[in-house]
């Protein structure tokens, strides 16, 4: 299988920055999407929102498998086992949920494709984990305790690795904070994708921002 799930992980890993992003166009997604693999976040999570979006999800992934098969595909925002399967059917290579829910679990497991549960206690990370979950997505991020809480994780349990969404900027010194306290990558959303520049159609400047925000992570990792 193209991207399985070992591959995916690292992929996450290694661009540090996971863009998140949902619109009801296929084509503002294209490009949208395109621009984030041109500026090294290859692996992006669409989020499941709005009416129809799987249908613009899977329009997205016959395209890129045509077209950019080194995009990888994620889906985001996913609370039920029948939508997971909906969208592991469609491509999905990741599949992310704000909570932790034991049956998209299974589905992925069947399917060896990375489940990222959003999880917010030291008890959902350890469940997370019990069920196969490499990477917990910590969420909301700066809510649940921020960087002093994944430092506090990561005392007993070393072997964590934490992805927070929500409360990390793309800018130096929100990446030092969160990276410093020991996360291995970050969902980044309307901060990292404006609305202002989906409205100027302006492809070339998102590409920037990702590449600058992918190049600071590597900078920040090269240091320690």
């Amino acid at each position: 299988m193209r991207h399985d799930r070992l591959s995916v992980l690292t992929a996450l890993e290694a661009q540090g920055v996971v863009p998140v992003f949902y619109h009801p166009d296929v084509e503002v997604c294209a490009e949208v999407i395109r621009a984030c693999a041109r500026g090294g976040a290859r692996a992006i999570e669409f989020t499941n929102r709005g009416d129809f979006a799987w249908e613009t999800f899977t329009a997205l992934s016959k395209q890129f498998a045509q077209t950019d098969p080194d995009i990888i595909m994620g889906v985001g925002s996913i609370l039920d086992a029948p939508t997971a399967a909906l969208y592991l059917a469609s491509g999905a290579r990741f599949v992310i949920s704000p909570c932790l829910v034991p049956e998209v679990a299974q589905v992925c497991n069947r399917r060896m494709v990375a489940y990222s549960p959003g999880c917010g206690s030291v008890r959902d990370i350890s469940e997370a984990q019990a069920l196969g979950c490499e990477i917990v997505k910590l969420f909301p991020g700066a809510s649940v305790g921020g960087p002093d809480f994944v430092k506090a994780v990561l005392g007993p349990m070393p072997w964590t690795k934490i992805m927070p969404t929500g409360g990390v900027d793309p800018d130096e010194a929100s990446i030092a904070k969160w990276f410093g306290s020991g996360i291995v990558a970050a969902g980044m959303g309307s901060k990292l994708i404006t609305d202002a520049a989906i409205q100027a159609r302006d492809w070339a400047g998102i590409e920037a921002k990702v590449r600058q925000t992918v190049e600071a992570i590597a900078a920040f990792r090269n240091k320690r």
